[in-house]
């Protein structure tokens, strides 16, 4: 597997997809009287990979045609802003010029060249800040604030650069910060100040290009208090969110002040505890479940005009994954995982979220935390084991028994217009039938409500050409453990 190249991995991966379903028609039995369902249009569910070690290794170049094969398009790349920045601003020094003296992107050209090589689409997240351009310097754990006006700076500088009239490759993506409800990477932790950054960042690379996307949010799903034991603190996200979109609480909240922020998509990294249908506790939080609450804020900021977007608001999520069980004690099981991820992504389709970031290719082994990966770990990626879960993030689908039908949903792993084929077994053995198909729209995206006999007993699948075959789905409800994203 080592002498592999990204190449015969494209090609082997379309080759097993095609004699995995021939076998799902071989072994269908009669389709005899299956019903032909179309799909009307919905909106779009693209995916994402973010993997900071894998993507900053030697072993990138193989890591980018993995995430191509699972099926992503975006790649989210942390970008350090103090790294290409000097250290110290030499004299006459043009912070608005990529070209000024100090400034290094020669890391970084490399990186995006070889994400958009693979076929990929680079997201190019913007954090730490370089010393001269603190407004309030970090105090351990805690980071600190840039000034907007240095951020704004940097901004165009990234734009400029990235504008693809020079060597260096196009990029049109942009986020800014990572979580900037949590202490540990904005502090203090306050809405007006990170929406002048947004404002700042946006102005920058919105004057270069007006149809550069910039993204805000990325917030993490929890609030927690300052203690004598934990030394950071994070503010719930709704809570963020209202500050900065200057709207009140309640059912039908008004207007607290008339300042705008300027973003074109807005992110929400949703971790959840027992399942993608899981609820926070704090009604300020935001779990998979509550991903209507944000999206509703969002519209209502829209509505009032205190979100300025040229061309409309999207909704993203740019990170999210399932540790599971092994490696990671009392995480999700392997199979139990595998279901809650194409759950996730589902849940997160009909939530409004058109693009969903899983956070690991592999997993970190030893005691990480970061366990949730599409592989188990390897010391090289030649040899790493596939996980289920890669499966369902790649051609994910889902089953669900009603009275007297089963509604199903999928997105195949092409994204684009395919007839997808429903099969039904009885029971976890036993021969597959067809029992209807199913045409994608444009975005792969596949719904029907299907008129069967089916039980609890039943297990569903799909299967489609260039995507081979799904996993499995039971339309027996699982018990859905209160276990944490990361087996807490």
């Amino acid at each position: 597997m080592a002498s592999v190249t990204g190449v015969t991995i494209r090609n082997l991966a379309v080759a097993a997809a095609a004699i995995t379903l021939a076998a799902v028609t071989a072994s269908a039995g009669s389709a005899h009287g299956a019903r032909t369902y179309s799909t009307g249009g919905t909106a779009p569910l693209a995916t994402a990979m973010a993997d900071p070690w894998l993507f900053n290794s030697t072993q990138r170049e193989r890591a980018l045609t993995m995430t191509r094969a699972a099926g992503a398009t975006y790649v989210r790349l942390t970008v350090s802003w103090s790294a290409i920045a000097p250290t110290v601003r030499p004299n006459g020094f043009v912070a608005t010029d990529p070209s000024s003296q100090g400034y290094n992107w020669s890391n970084y050209d490399v990186i995006v060249k070889q994400v958009e090589d693979a076929g990929l689409t680079p997201i190019l997240d913007i954090e730490s800040t370089p010393k001269w351009a603190y407004a309030k310097r970090p105090s351990a754990p805690n980071a600190g604030s840039p000034k907007a006006a240095d951020l704004g700076d940097f901004a165009k500088a990234l734009a400029k650069h990235y504008d693809g009239t020079g060597t260096a490759p196009a990029v049109h993506v942009f986020q800014v910060w990572n979580e900037p409800n949590v202490s540990l990477y904005l502090n203090p932790v306050k809405a007006s100040t990170y929406r002048a950054m947004v404002n700042a960042f946006a102005d920058g690379v919105h004057g270069v290009n007006s149809r550069n996307v910039v993204i805000a949010g990325a917030l993490d799903p929890f609030g927690h208090k300052r203690s004598k034991k934990q030394k950071w603190n994070s503010v719930a996200p709704l809570a963020f969110m209202r500050s900065l979109l200057c709207l009140s609480k309640g059912a039908h909240p008004h207007s607290t002040c008339r300042t705008s922020i300027h973003f074109d998509v807005w992110s929400h990294h949703p971790y959840t505890f027992g399942g993608a249908f899981g609820h926070a506790k704090n009604p300020d939080d935001v779990e998979l479940g509550d991903l209507p609450k944000m999206r509703t804020l969002l519209r209502t900021g829209t509505r009032t005009h205190h979100i300025a977007a040229a061309h409309g608001v999207r909704f993203w999520i740019t990170e999210f994954g399932w540790d599971t069980n092994p490696p990671r004690h009392h995480a999700a099981p392997m199979e139990l995982a595998a279901r809650w991820t194409a759950e996730s992504l589902y849940q997160a389709w009909r939530s409004g979220v058109s693009l969903l970031t899983w956070f690991g290719l592999q997993d970190r082994g030893g005691s990480s935390p970061y366990q949730s990966g599409l592989f188990r770990h390897s010391s090289s990626l030649s040899s790493a084991r596939v996980k289920p879960v890669r499966t369902a993030f790649r051609f994910p689908f889902v089953a669900y028994l009603g009275s007297g039908k089963v509604t199903v949903w999928g997105r195949d792993a092409t994204s684009n217009k395919q007839l997808a084929t429903i099969q039904l077994r009885t029971g976890t053995h036993g021969p597959w039938r067809t029992v209807a198909r199913i045409r994608a729209n444009k975005y792969g995206i596949f719904k029907a409500a299907l008129k069967l006999r089916a039980t609890t007993k039943s297990w569903l699948r799909a299967g489609a050409p260039g995507s081979g075959t799904s996993l499995a789905f039971s339309l027996r409800v699982p018990h859905d453990p209160h276990i944490g994203p990361w087996g807490n």
